[in-house]
C-alpha cells in the first residue's frame, strides 16, 4: 500500500480544529473495515455501570476532544499514519435497554472487524464492553494475554445478582478461557473493598496484581519490562479503564477512586508495551457529565492515540 493511500488527519492547517468533522483525530470514515489495519469505534453503553452513568456520551466526546491530536508522535517516534490504514468505523448501535442482546452486538460487530483482520481501538462505554470483544477476539486468537489498567479488578461474581456489569468482565472472561491468567497484569488497583482478599482471586488465576502502592512515586519503565517478560511473544489485548488514573486528572468517570495513577505513568504503561503484539484495546469508563473541563476526554483520546502507536505494524522514525 502506497503512502499516498494511507488516511490522514485533517490537519489543522486545512481546517480549523474547531471546524471539520467530528471524527477520532478527525480521520476518514467508513462504514466497515475493508482495507483497514486499525479502526477507532465507539460503544456507546452505559447499561452496565453501577454508580455514576454518562459513559454512552464518551465516544461523541472523546473524539471532539481528540481535534487537537497531531499525526506524529514526537517523543517516540511513532507515525502510525505513514504506517498503516485508520479509519472511524462509527458506533456499534447497541440496544440501550438490554445488556445482554447488547453484548450480542458487541460481539457480532467485533466479528466482522476481525474477519477483515482489522485491529480495533475502541471508545467505550463502561467496562462491560470488553467481555463480548474478548469473545469476538478469541475466535480467532484464543486465549489472550492482557494489560489491565482500573482503579477495581472487575472480577467480582456477580453484582446485584446478574453475571454481566461492568465489575464482572474479567472473571467471565476467565471462566470461558478468552484470556489466559498466567499471561494477565492488572495495574493501579486500590479503594477500599468488601475484604482485606480483594484482589486474592486475581492473584490465585496467575496474574500479576500491582496495586496502586507499587507505583507511588515513580517511573514504571523498570515495570512495563517485567511485564514484557511475563505476557512474552502470544497476543496481548490493552484494557484501559480511565480510573486508573487519579481524579485530579480525569474526574469525569463513574466510579472514582484517590490516589491513582498520573498521566505521566499511564504513558509510560502504554509505550511500554511496545514489542508485544497488540491486537487491540479499549479505553473505557469517561463520563463527560462529571467533566466539566473536558479533560477526562482530552486525556481518554491521548491515551487511544498512545495505544494506536503501540500496534506492532507501526514504524517509528
Amino acid at each position: 500500500m502506497s503512502k499516498k493511500a494511507l488516511n490522514q488527519p485533517l490537519s489543522g492547517n486545512e481546517m480549523p480544529r474547531f471546524g471539520g468533522p467530528a471524527t477520532m483525530m478527525r480521520l476518514p470514515t467508513q462504514t466497515n473495515t475493508v482495507g483497514l489495519n486499525a479502526c477507532f469505534i465507539g460503544i456507546p453503553l452505559d447499561i452496565g455501570t453501577s454508580n455514576r452513568p454518562g459513559a454512552r456520551l464518551a465516544p461523541r466526546q472523546i473524539r471532539d476532544e481528540s481535534r487537537m491530536l497531531r499525526p506524529f508522535n514526537v517523543y517516540t517516534g511513532a507515525a502510525p499514519f505513514e504506517s498503516i490504514q485508520v479509519a472511524d468505523i462509527g458506533d456499534v448501535a447497541i440496544n440501550t435497554f438490554n445488556l445482554q442482546k447488547s453484548m450480542d452486538i458487541i460481539e457480532h460487530a467485533y466479528d466482522e472487524i476481525i474477519s477483515n483482520n482489522c485491529k480495533p481501538l475502541t471508545l467505550g462505554g463502561d467496562h462491560t464492553i470488553t467481555l463480548p470483544i474478548l469473545r469476538a477476539l478469541s475466535k480467532k486468537y484464543g486465549p489472550m494475554g492482557m494489560i489491565h489498567v482500573d482503579a477495581h479488578a472487575d472480577t467480582n461474581e456477580h453484582m446485584f445478582g446478574e453475571k454481566i456489569a461492568h465489575g464482572t468482565p474479567f472473571r467471565r472472561a476467565v471462566e470461558e478461557g478468552l484470556i489466559d491468567g498466567n499471561r494477565v497484569a492488572q495495574i493501579g488497583l486500590r479503594g477500599t473493598g468488601y475484604s482485606s482478599k480483594e484482589f486474592e482471586w486475581s492473584r490465585e488465576q496467575g496474574f500479576r496484581v500491582v496495586p496502586v502502592e507499587e507505583c507511588w512515586n515513580k517511573s514504571l519503565v523498570l515495570l512495563m519490562s517485567e511485564l514484557r517478560e511475563k505476557l512474552g511473544k502470544g497476543p496481548v489485548y490493552i484494557s484501559f479503564d480511565i480510573d486508573g488514573i487519579d481524579p485530579a486528572y480525569a474526574p469525569g468517570t463513574g466510579t472514582a477512586e484517590i490516589a491513582g495513577l498520573t498521566v505521566p505513568q499511564a504513558l509510560e504503561i502504554i509505550r511500554g508495551c511496545r514489542g508485544l503484539d497488540v491486537i487491540g484495546c479499549d479505553l473505557v469508563e469517561v463520563s463527560p457529565p462529571y467533566d466539566t473541563s473536558g479533560n477526562t476526554s482530552l486525556l481518554a483520546a491521548n491515551l487511544l492515540f498512545e495505544m494506536l502507536c503501540v500496534l506492532p505494524e507501526v514504524e517509528y522514525k
